[in-house]
Parts: structure tokens; sequence; C-alpha cells
């Protein structure tokens, strides 16, 4: 969310924005009820002083035992009143337009943001590790769950429908691997680890900007305003929503979550294997900061480099970009997606995405520290993918495989699989 007075200044500025970022609201409409809004707050208290003041008059008389004087006085209090019971309706009217308007309006995204509609005008910044090259025919990864009995995805179906899928044996010790060596290297930077719930209240959706416009990709708990979470920044970002935090040094929290996205919109896409499902685990990170641009920049960076860091040690080639307007959410500042090589699908695939939102999540949820002067000022926001998985197998799987079937296993995970270097069919 936007401070209200700085869209009155800055208004064609935020307009462009949800241009830009496809998002259908009106900021001159925002503002028309802004202004009705401030016009009948301003009438309603000079009512309830006029109100007051006929009151205490009425008081005085009736203190004098001027009945008369008092009787008229209260008559001429009536339209007063009268009034103030309308306006009270059109002020509720007002505010609910003005909320509802305020919940769409959208970041303004960095300078630096490039221009473009969706991901194909997303920019690449950098590349890193070669391409494998084989003198054989390389498979997928499903076929590799298959030979080494690691995925099971017509079983998934069966019990949970579409985009649902099993893993076992090494398939789940991999899934697991991953994730640990993510958590490793956060706890080695610093970062407080939470078990975080994975129900969370509409409000918290709304608080943290996955709502209003990213609600038909959430799952909902029947009869109650429960949401399964997309995401654990979700209940990371919640769990200083409403407090004034020490953000002297910044708040680094992460986590380890089941994660849930209907994935609506996505239908006849990336239906084959792991790589668009319904359920999946991430190891998520999370700062709350000084508002402070240069050093939330600065972290933007930061985290960028934990999830680098990591393909790096999974020795898999991956590319920076830099993500367009078009293909950013509406809560977001500035956005790197990290893609891995997958060469099933023979391109990258995003398997991270790194944003700062600046002040736009923590003033929904009113989230705040003291700057130099003392003053409550609302913090700076960021996130980014530590790994997530089971997509993460797909590269880790299809990268490292042999002629013979067998997988590479990188150095990195190996403590987490009991030292073994490689993957034979049928070992496990």
């Amino acid at each position: 969310m936007l401070d209200i007075r700085w869209i009155r200044e800055n208004a064609a500025l935020v307009q462009e924005a949800a241009v830009r970022k496809k998002l259908n609201v009106s900021v001159a409409e925002l503002l028309e009820w802004d202004e009705r809004r401030r016009k009948l707050l301003q009438e309603g208290e000079d009512l309830r002083r006029q109100r007051n003041e006929g009151s205490r008059k009425v008081a005085e008389a009736a203190k004098a035992e001027d009945n008369r004087l008092a009787e008229q006085l209260k008559m001429s209090l009536k339209p007063v009143n009268g009034r103030l019971d309308r306006l009270t309706e059109e002020l509720g009217e007002a505010e609910d337009q003005f909320n509802r308007l305020m919940l769409l309006v959208p970041n303004v995204p960095s300078p630096d943001t490039p221009p473009g509609n969706d991901d194909s005008d997303n920019v690449e910044l950098r590349r890193v590790g070669k391409l494998p090259v084989w003198d054989f025919d390389p498979i997928d990864h499903v076929e590799l769950g298959i030979m080494h009995q690691m995925i099971d995805i017509p079983r998934g179906v069966k019990v949970a429908g579409s985009r649902s899928y099993y893993l076992k044996g090494p398939g789940l010790l991999l899934h697991r691997a991953v994730q640990q060596l993510a958590l490793d290297l956060l706890l080695e930077a610093g970062f407080t680890p939470l078990e975080v719930p994975l129900l969370v209240r509409g409000e918290q959706m709304t608080n943290t900007g996955f709502f209003p416009t990213g609600k038909e990709q959430a799952y909902s708990v029947d009869d109650e305003e429960i949401w399964l979470a997309g995401t654990s920044e979700v209940p990371l970002i919640a769990y200083y929503g409403d407090e004034i935090v020490d953000a002297t040094v910044p708040v680094k929290l992460a986590a380890v979550s089941t994660c849930f996205r209907n994935e609506v919109g996505s239908a006849g896409r990336d239906v084959r294997g792991l790589y668009r499902v319904h359920q999946f685990s991430k190891v998520e990170m999370v700062i709350i900061c000084a508002p402070d641009p240069a050093l939330s920049d600065s972290l933007h960076q930061e985290i960028t480099g934990y999830a680098e860091k990591l393909l790096s040690l999974l020795e898999l080639p991956y590319r920076v970009m830099a993500v367009c307007a078009g293909d950013m959410s509406q809560k977001t500042y500035k956005q790197y997606d990290i893609e891995t090589w997958m060469p099933s699908r023979e391109a990258y695939g995003e398997t991270h995405s790194s944003s700062n939102l600046h002040s736009f999540q923590a003033r929904r949820s009113n989230i705040r520290c003291r700057d130099a002067e003392g003053r409550l000022v609302f913090c700076h926001t960021l996130n980014n993918t530590a790994v997530a998985s089971p997509r993460i197998l797909i590269p880790l799987l299809e990268n490292h495989q042999r002629e013979d079937g067998s997988i590479h296993i990188p150095e990195a995970l190996r403590k987490y699989l009991g030292g073994r270097e490689v993957l034979v069919p049928g070992s496990c």
C-alpha cells in the first residue's frame, strides 16, 4: 500500500504503474473518493462542533430554568443531528470505496525496472555455469524418476487429482537434502529459522499483498476466512504485523514450509512432470529493515546472492533476470528471477524469485521502526526463495544424469545423503 498523500502528489506516476502492471484501477476515481471522504470528515467535525456547542447552550438554559429557550435550542439541533445520521452512511460508502481502490493500487516499480508485458520481456543480467553437453540422448526428470523409483505421478493424480505426485525413496531424500542445504546456508548468514502456520487469516493475505489481486491462486478452508499459504512469506511478515520492530540491524527470518497454489490460469501449461504443481515445499527468506532505499537495495543483492550460491553448490547452470513491470506482482518495487537450465525444456526455467517491496507490504501490515530522530516510520521488506522443491529436482536430475541412467550427486548434498556420490537405478 502506498501513502495516499504520496499518491495525490504522484497520481500520473501511480496510474502509469497500474498500466505497466496490467492492473485495472483508476487513480482518478480513487482521488475522487478520497476528496469526498475528506470533505465528509470535515463536515462531520463541523457538525459535531455545532452539536456540542448547542448541547452546552441547552444545558445552560436548563440550568437557568429557561425551558422555552432550552426547547428552542433543542429544536435547532434536530437538522444537525439528522445531517450527522445521513453523513455517517455517506462517509461509510466513501470509506468503503476508498479502501477498495487503495487495495488495488500497485507499488511503483523501480526506475531501472525494464519495460515490458510478460516474462518474455525480462532482461538477462548474467549467466553462470556451462550447459551440459552429452554424446547420448538425455531423458527428462519424469523418466529418470521412474527409472530410479523416486517419482510417482500417476498415483499422485489418482489420490489428489491433476498436478499431484508422490516422491519416494531417493526422490524424497533429494527433496529433503536441497531444503536442508538451503536452510544451513541461511543459518550461516544469520537468519532466524521459524516453523510457521500453513493456515493464515485472509487479513494476513491482504496485509502481505497477496489479496485481493491474487485471490484466485489460493485455496481456502470452507466456511472460514482461513487460507492455505502459497509461501511462508505470508506468516513470516505477519509475525511482526502491527508491531514496532528494532531495525537497527536488519531482521532476517527463514522458514521451511509446505506451500499450496491453485495455479488458476495455467491450464494446459507445464502439465508434464514437477514444474507446476499444487503442493510443494519452499525455504523462504524474509528481511525487514529500516526504510533506507540504499540499504534495502544492498540487501536485495545479498539475498539474491544466497540463491546463486545454492545453485553453484548444486553445480547447476543458471541466469539472473531483471523482471519487467508487466511480469511483476502488484506489491513489488524491484524483482530478480533466477532461472535454472532445464534440458528437457531446452530452456531456463524459473526456480527463484527475489523481491524488494520498499514500504508497500509493511504499510499494509503496519510494521514500523524508529528513525534516527525517534519518529515512527514504515519499514522496508524483502523476500527471496532459497529453494523450492520439487521444481529444483528437474534441473538437478536432468543436468546430472549419465549415459547409464545414474545421477551424479553434487558434493554439497552428499552429507545429507549418507555420503553417496551417485544414484544408480535400482540401488534404493
